[in-house]
């Protein structure tokens, strides 16, 4: 997310960096052309307004250009104002005593609405809940297949029921929820592909009866404008809670993100970044706007990696690491922890300094398949000592690996020189100086 955004921001600050003292009239002339990124990544016009006069405000005093390094100054302000504009926020979800907490999904046909109610069904159970989703969207053909699709997927029941009577089905869904001892009713509510009054009507109706504790709002990130119009409308409708940004991952420009809060004057709760049931994550304004700015997010990156690697996991890949042990076998392993964190270019992005820096897109993605395959297609010998392959092996290899035997020999290769590295690294004592770190390991060679 937000690609051309970053990449925009990174060449106007790093031009603010070279000229060193800095004026007001080249601060003004930076943010012109900080207006200008914001207007092409199809941020609400208001919300630049406002956003580049308070920027202006706090960049053209005396403190900025006094300052032994102005172009870091202006960074931080910029900085300081992106998490203002999406700010508050509050990710955390308030669960009501001794009865279901009741959330209500609403949005637009095509949002992902249905998808999203089962990634967040998928969240809460991880942290503890027991949740049931409810097929309320009687409306779109093949919903509530859809819905128990998901549900079966992720074996999370499906409350659902013949007819269209919404309001009834919603209040027995709940009745069913206490009486099954579901603890969250996540309900699925009918879309359209525009705001109409029949949708809002039966919307208020559901809402009215049925009293959700949250009503979220699903908003389709790619749509620039049109989400922050939709969400605007919705808004003065309906008593929303929060929202949730789907498509994030494939957005480019990010706008309504930066827009969205401002307009509405709801916090944005979460946002979907990938099609996979697990890539929905809570929204952190301070984490977002430094991915935004090439800032890096290395909170987020640190509590993925604790998802799939414990303590002791990363302990013992340490005595590995310290005894000269890491074969490829480990390497494989690392590389499926990381798989599982999502794409390495997304991944890249969240470590300080190499966001704006490399591009990783389908290609390297490919290759990273194309090693994991080669691995797999070699014994458990092979994997543990790689020095035996051969060339008769490397072309078994090859061959069930769907690859070449140029493409073993470069593996190969790659990690013999992984291995001298972390010999060096050893010799330096590098390893001793890593213990008492907990919670991740950097998966060897893409540290």
């Amino acid at each position: 997310m937000f690609e051309a955004l970053t990449q925009n921001f990174s060449k106007i600050f790093e031009r603010l960096r070279s000229r060193g003292r800095l004026t007001e009239e080249n601060i003004k002339e930076g943010l012109r052309e900080v207006k200008i990124a914001l207007l092409q990544a199809d941020v609400s016009l208001p919300v630049i307004n406002e956003f580049i006069k308070r920027v202006t405000e706090r960049a053209v005093g005396q403190d900025v250009v006094k300052s032994i390094s102005p172009g870091q100054q202006i960074v931080k302000i910029v900085h300081d104002e992106m998490i203002r504009l999406m700010s508050p926020a509050d990710p955390k979800i308030p669960f009501a005593d001794g009865e279901p907490t009741v959330i209500m999904m609403a949005g637009l046909q095509g949002t992902g609405k249905t998808t999203t109610c089962g990634k967040l069904g998928l969240n809460l159970r991880s942290k503890g809940r027991k949740p049931l989703l409810v097929a309320a969207d009687v409306k779109r053909p093949a919903a509530v297949e859809q819905l128990k699709v998901i549900g079966r997927q992720l074996d999370i029941p499906v409350y659902a029921e013949d007819g269209k009577r919404v309001v009834k089905i919603c209040k027995r869904a709940v009745e069913h929820a206490k009486k099954e001892h579901f603890d969250t009713v996540i309900l699925d509510t009918a879309g359209r592909l525009q705001i109409d009054e029949e949708m809002m009507d039966e919307l208020r109706k559901v809402a009215a009866k049925v009293k959700p504790q949250q009503i979220y709002l699903v908003v389709d990130a790619m749509i620039g404008q049109d989400a922050v119009n939709s969400a605007r409308e919705f808004n003065e409708q309906l008593e929303l809670d929060g929202i949730i940004l789907t498509k994030m991952d494939g957005d480019a420009r990010g706008g309504a993100a930066l827009s969205v809060r401002a307009v509405t004057g709801k916090p944005i709760k979460f946002v979907g970044v990938g099609e996979k049931m697990d890539r929905l994550e809570e929204f952190h304004p301070d984490r977002v706007a430094g991915r935004i700015l090439g800032m890096g997010d290395t909170v987020t990156l640190v509590e993925k990696a604790q998802k799939e690697m414990t303590a002791d996991d990363a302990q013992k890949l340490q005595k590995k690491l310290m005894k000269g042990k890491f074969d490829l076998e480990d390497f494989l392993e690392q590389m499926q922890r990381m798989k599982k964190m999502g794409s390495l270019g997304d991944l890249l992005k969240m470590i300080p300094g190499l966001g704006s820096k490399f591009e990783i897109g389908e290609e390297e993605e490919r290759e990273m398949v194309k090693i994991e395959a080669i691995i797999k297609s070699m014994t458990g010998e092979e994997r543990h000592r790689p020095e035996v392959i051969d060339l008769s092996r490397k072309r078994r290899i090859a061959r069930g690996s769907a690859t070449t035997t140029a493409n073993v020999n470069s593996l190969l290769k790659q990690f013999k020189q992984m291995r001298k590295m972390i010999k060096q690294m050893k010799s330096k004592g590098f390893f001793g100086k890593m213990k008492g770190m907990k919670g991740m390991a950097m998966p060897p060679g893409f540290g």
